[in-house]
């Protein structure tokens, strides 16, 4: 939970944005259409719960008094398809896989992410202080999501028909568990620009995630956000595209890809949290050209400047685009000078059309 004028916020997000459920709840497969609106359902009770059942003062989680400071505690759950959490223990830090690839596949995600922030920035674990890592698995029945809750991970199996297994993509899981790490650190209100800066962070951490775990360069990455989760029917390569934002699905049942990747086509709406996951394909696309335009590994260069904004301080819970814009912009000159790095930050936000000056 984050912590806020003494107390703690609920923080509930989900990687499968609310529009793409709506497109389904409405299909003539009776089917698909029951598990989208069970899904959109259960997303809006688990998002009341949160705020309903946050107690103030609760305490962050904390790793036992003798766990190493560079390794993870994960913990791994069974929902055993309903939806109490976190449901009962079946894998534990340090115990072998089974027989169950969504355990070891959620397993191997939580500490490919704890791995990487530990490796790449320093940082122990979400809160930066080793919070435990807790993840639940087959939630529900033919639930089409996964979720940060502000505690631990829950990740559905899909339906089936539209979307497989939500622990297959390392970025799905990166993603939501980087949204605990702006819960610890600014905190950016779940709304608005904001609320799209808030998701294109998970989605710039969570691709670099994938990458480093691959040992990819920013050439041969995908940039792809959700590859892998959609059933062969589907007319799509993933969820949402940094490379080319608007271009990751173009189906019959789900439609087009609504993400604009530039503020000429930014999206007025007051559904999604006001277009949350939507407008997140500006920012998104500005931090692929910055890094592609460094080359190299992405999280070195742009990613090292983009958790400086995230975790120095300055960036403000109500953050418009074009104050991230600015402070990247400081963060390329304080690290790196006047050098490569700040001139392709800077072209990057000039390309997509956000203000830095």
């Amino acid at each position: 939970m984050t912590k806020i004028d003494g107390g703690f916020e609920p923080v509930f997000c989900t990687i499968v944005p609310p529009h793409i459920l709506d497109k389904l709840a409405q299909q003539d497969d009776p089917a698909i259409a029951a598990a989208a609106r069970k899904t959109l359902e259960r997303d809006a009770y688990e998002r009341t719960h949160r705020r309903l059942t946050t107690v103030i003062g609760a305490p962050s989680g904390a790793p036992p008094a003798a766990a190493a400071t560079d390794q993870p505690h994960r913990t791994i759950y069974d929902a055993g398809h309903q939806t109490a959490l976190p449901g009962k223990q079946v894998r534990a830090e340090g115990s072998d896989p089974g027989n169950d690839a969504t355990v070891n596949r959620a397993y191997a995600g939580l500490g490919a992410t704890f791995e990487f922030y530990l490796k790449a920035y320093g940082r122990f674990s979400i809160d930066g202080n080793g919070l435990p890592l807790d993840a639940t698995v087959h939630y529900d029945r033919d639930y089409n999501n996964a979720f940060w809750n502000g505690e631990q991970m829950v990740f559905g199996d899909g339906d089936g028909k539209i979307f497989r297994d939500f622990t297959i993509p390392t970025e799905v899981i990166a993603h939501e568990l980087t949204h605990g790490v702006t819960q610890y650190t600014a905190n950016l209100t779940y709304f608005g620009q904001p609320g799209a800066l808030n998701e294109s962070l998970s989605d710039v951490f969570g691709s670099l995630i994938k990458q480093y775990a691959l040992g990819q360069t920013a050439a041969e990455a995908d940039w792809l956000i959700g590859a892998g989760l959609f059933t062969p029917r589907v007319t799509g390569k993933a969820l949402r595209s940094m490379k080319e934002p608007g271009t990751a699905y173009d189906d019959d049942v789900l439609g087009k890809d609504p993400q604009p990747a530039t503020m000429d086509d930014f999206v007025q709406t007051d559904r999604d949290n006001g277009g949350v996951h939507i407008n997140s394909g500006i920012p998104n696309h500005a931090f692929y050209l910055a890094a592609t335009a460094l080359g190299g590994h992405a999280w070195e260069k742009a990613g090292q400047v983009w958790y400086d904004v995230l975790t120095g301080g300055e960036l403000k819970k109500d953050a418009q685009f074009a104050d991230f814009a600015k402070l990247t912009v400081a963060a390329a000159k304080a690290r790196f000078n006047e050098g490569e790095e700040l001139k392709a930050v800077l072209n990057a936000w000039e390309k997509v059309g956000v203000q830095t000056s």
